[in-house]
């Protein structure tokens, strides 16, 4: 798309990287090459004197430099301007030397042709383009038949040159502007695969931030969280009992090894400790014990259905679901008294319920901070859903249902 009609004209300087620039344009310096050659080979076999074959050959070979250092430039940009109309002058100028005592000279009409096609809009290139042929004619009348040719012989191929020069002109700008639009696909494809590329890096990024966001939460905070508790509780009891300080520090030994394996395990990605050798009812039925040795709460835990063996995917969501409403039992749950962890194995589903009996809160998703979100996140990774029920005095209930048969996407360390 070198030349437009009006209105429909590209910005100047449009350049559609490399694929539509010099890649192509080498065929085209190939061509313009074989012209100055071949013209350059009948200006020396030519008849004329040695003055006529310098000028001629001279002025045909300063076409090179002149092209290479302003035209070649111009017609890889598409640029429409002021350089444009001196690049064509001087072109005809040099092609006017170069035939001007030489009519074999006219042979480089091949490359002077698509230069000033290709190099300026369709509507002046024409008019050029018909100059550059009746040139010839011009010399073969100056000289009045002395160059081997009259005027009325040079008159019909001339003619002929401007009908085929504007066929080629058609052609040229067919070609050019297939090649443009083509370069200008690729490079929006390589684009494209760049922003693809660019967006899976940065959503992958978000991921992983996310998962060790969550297991962060669900592991070492909450291990700390207990730690604290368990701490706090054994200085308050050192003196009046120091038997149950005793107990509750070795608690909170035993919760610094588990929190220290978890973090081991989920930078490694492997399997939740808790669950290594032991089946989610097991790992449920410890996470409940250790609630009640750190709060003396009545912790009940209680299993519906024939328990089933499931995908660790499964398991780790659930677990860590558990773990989550726990905790939030531990931290906001001040006055429960009573705690129900049901594991529920239906036909083609498995539920773990939490629910205590404390103050409660109005459940309009407002109270729910980074746990909750990522527990629900968890889950519906997974194809599940989780649901928090709550009510001023009435107390909380937690329910996490997922399908038994998980999605092939894999779950890392839940």
């Amino acid at each position: 798309m070198l030349n437009h009609p009006q209105g429909d004209a590209p910005e100047a300087g449009a350049y559609y990287g490399p694929e539509s620039g010099t890649r192509w344009f080498g065929l085209w310096d190939g061509f313009f090459a074989v012209s100055y050659l071949i013209t350059a080979v009948l200006l020396f076999i030519s008849g004329d004197g040695q003055v006529y074959h310098s000028i001629g050959i001279g002025a045909l070979t300063l076409i090179v430099p002149w092209y290479a250092a302003l035209g070649r430039g111009l017609m890889i940009r598409d640029t429409m301007g002021p350089r444009n109309l001196v690049f064509a002058a001087g072109l005809l100028l040099l092609f006017a030397g170069t035939t001007a005592f030489n009519l074999s000279g006219a042979f480089a009409l091949f490359a002077i042709v698509p230069m000033l096609i290709m190099s300026l809009p369709m509507r002046t290139a024409f008019v050029l383009v018909t100059v550059a042929n009746f040139w010839p004619v011009a010399v073969a009348w100056m000289h009045g038949g002395s160059l081997g040719m009259d005027a009325l012989t040079v008159l019909p191929i001339a003619l002929l040159s401007i009908g085929l020069s504007v066929l080629l002109g058609m052609w040229i700008k067919r070609v050019v502007r297939q090649s443009k639009e083509r370069g200008r696909l690729i490079e929006q494809l390589q684009q494209s695969r760049e922003r693809v590329a660019r967006l899976s890096h940065e959503a992958g990024i978000s991921a992983e931030r996310e998962r060790l966001a969550r297991e962060i939460h669900d592991t070492l905070a909450q291990g700390l969280t207990s730690i604290i508790s368990l701490v706090q509780a054994a200085e308050s009891e050192v003196g009046s009992a120091p038997e149950l300080a005793r107990t509750h520090l070795t608690l909170a030994g035993r919760v610094a090894k588990e929190s220290l394996a978890e973090a081991r395990d989920f930078v490694a990605a492997l399997t939740p400790p808790a669950l290594r050798g032991s089946s989610l009812v097991q790992a449920v039925r410890r996470q409940a014990e250790g609630l009640v040795a750190e709060t003396g709460l009545d912790v009940r835990c209680s299993v519906q259905g024939a328990e089933k063996p499931l995908p660790m995917a499964v398991s780790v969501v659930l677990l860590r679901a558990v773990q989550e409403a726990i905790a939030n039992v531990r931290k906001h749950a001040t006055r429960a008294r009573v705690v129900d962890v049901v594991v529920a194995y239906d036909e083609d589903t498995v539920r773990v319920l939490i629910s205590d009996d404390g103050q409660g809160f109005v459940a309009d998703g407002r109270q729910e901070g980074y746990g909750l979100r990522g527990m629900q996140a968890r889950v519906e990774e997974i194809s599940g859903a989780a649901t928090v029920t709550s009510r001023p005095g009435a107390g909380t209930t937690v329910e996490v249902a997922v399908p038994l048969e998980t999605p092939a996407a894999e779950v890392v360390n839940g």
